[in-house]
């Protein structure tokens, strides 16, 4: 039991640090890359704070946690 509750934290630990790892321009590459490929136009992605007022869909998070990238139509 004790080793089952070891790797699950390892694996959390290994999870977190590969989101850390992501800067939010990649991130935000990687998504505007994947839009694109369904065909999509005339959106726009930005970063923002985490919680902060935007109008549009959180498509992603970035820097651990504290910031969002926000998915805009028009």
């Amino acid at each position: 039991m004790k080793r089952v509750l070891l790797a699950a934290g390892l694996l959390c630990m290994a999870g977190s640090a590969l989101a850390a790892g992501k800067s939010c321009d990649e991130l935000k590459s990687e998504i505007a890359a994947k839009i694109d490929a369904k065909g999509a136009h005339g959106y726009s992605l930005e970063v923002v704070d985490k919680g902060a007022s935007a109008d549009g869909k959180v498509v992603g998070t970035c820097e651990a946690g504290r910031k969002e990238i926000v998915y805009k139509r028009g």
